[in-house]
């Protein structure tokens, strides 16, 4: 259990009661339980004031399961899964070319409550900009933060901070993020991007892991303009550690805070600093701000890894998901006008669990059939199986946890996120 809540650090008593929630949580797994009746908690509903809201980029309702499986074992639940509110999302885009959205679209879906196509960036499919939760969320005086093992002008944080019609076009993004919404924490990879190209920062140009990676933008030394601007750079954990109060930037690698390549090929995922302490960082510097907050953190590797079909890593990848959900559900067990959502943008990989059966083989090369992957506390095993190296077009499983969380039941289009999370977000007219 304390590996699950090693990343608190926003106050050792906050920090000691929220283990020992979590804990709680473990050894009484009823569905739904509160410890009061319902008409109580009903009558003492706080409002919901800050909002943490989680994806986990490519995680379909197979991914949890195999996650399950192999971390919480045959009868054992993911602390994500222990949130007591839960229900199912469509993922749709609005693209005259595809009917399987991608991450830019379906963020963007939760962004600002409308379609639009794959690559779209919080814009119509006219191209014309929207409004999105984190600027207007700012514009509400709360603080809000930004977290994600893949580059921090990725797709999926982007649609919440800026907007693009390409999603490709990372050093604009990062430009917004400093001269129109300003986040107040920024933590992830994806440091080429602030840098114009020729201009190392702290992780080098064309590194032996990946000769492609280098600096690359077009918009200047956004770095040195970052640090103008009141943020505390940060390129490592250590100095993460030691940044305290005000505005922070974290970037932890040149693109993605992992190396995807194919199976058993130089693929790893090792961050330098994992998503639950940036999590927990992001938490204690967000708190203090007395009208609330909004941040948004995202798991990559499940997508990415997934699209390699790479089962052995996606299982680490929802490893340490699970490890900062469970840090932002101890800190929402303290702090109860915290609304906390967990979902997936789209599904990646067709993923199946099966049995192991090499007789039922379905797929070659890139779809081959990975495993087999141990159960926890089980001396059994299963396969994953895939069907597809891109995303798939199932529904998605959203589980949530405080103020407004009972709105998540059922089944919704993604842009129902929008319709929740303004409530909490958006400016007060």
């Amino acid at each position: 259990m304390n590996r699950n809540v090693r990343g608190l650090r926003w106050g050792t008593p906050v920090a000691a009661a929220s283990a020992a929630v979590v804990a709680t949580m473990v050894l009484n797994p009823t569905p739904g339980a509160s410890g009061a009746p319902q008409s109580t908690a009903k009558a003492k509903a706080p409002t919901a004031k800050n909002v943490i809201f989680i994806n986990g980029d490519g995680m379909g309702a197979a991914a949890r399961e195999a996650a399950r499986l192999h971390l919480a074992g045959l009868q054992g639940r993911l602390t994500m899964d222990r949130l007591p509110v839960s229900g199912q999302l469509t993922t749709t885009p609005d693209d005259p070319k595809a009917v399987v959205t991608d991450s830019a679209a379906a963020a963007t879906a939760w962004a600002t409550g409308e379609k639009t196509y794959n690559g779209a960036i919080s814009v119509d499919t006219h191209g014309n900009p929207l409004p999105t939760l984190g600027a207007q969320a700012k514009a509400a005086g709360k603080a809000t933060g930004l977290v994600t093992t893949a580059q921090v002008t990725d797709a999926s944080p982007a649609a919440f901070f800026a907007n693009t019609a390409d999603r490709g076009k990372q050093d604009e993004i990062a430009r917004q993020y400093l001269d129109v919404s300003k986040p107040d924490v920024i933590l992830g990879g994806g440091e080429d991007w602030w840098l114009p190209a020729g201009t190392a920062g702290a992780f080098p140009d064309k590194p032996a892991e990946d000769t492609s990676e280098g600096s690359r933008g077009t918009k200047g030394n956004l770095i040195a303009k970052a640090r103008r601007s009141g943020y505390r750079y940060v390129t490592n954990a250590k100095d993460l550690d030691k940044a305290t109060g005000g505005k922070v930037l974290g970037l932890f690698g040149n693109e993605e805070m992992f190396q995807q390549r194919p199976e058993g090929q130089g693929d790893v995922y090792a961050p330098a600093v994992d998503l639950a302490t940036m999590t927990s960082k992001a938490l204690k510097t967000l708190d203090k701000n007395k009208k609330g907050f909004f941040l948004m953190v995202e798991e990559e590797g499940v997508d990415e890894f997934a699209h390699s079909n790479n089962g052995t890593r996606v299982l680490q990848s929802m490893q340490q998901l699970e490890k900062a959900v469970a840090v932002a559900r101890a800190y929402q067990a303290t702090h109860p006008d915290t609304l906390l959502v967990v979902t997936g943008d789209h599904e990646t990989g067709g993923l199946a669990v099966e049995e192991n059966d090499t007789g039922d083989e379905s797929g070659t090369g890139v779809s081959a059939e990975d495993g087999p992957f141990t159960i926890h506390g089980s001396d059994r095993t299963f396969t994953i199986d895939w069907t597809t190296s891109g995303h798939s077009s199932v529904d998605v499983p959203v589980t949530a946890a405080g103020p407004l969380a009972s709105r998540f039941t059922g089944k919704h289009a993604n842009t129902y996120v929008h319709d929740v999370l303004s409530q909490v977000l958006a400016p007060r007219r």
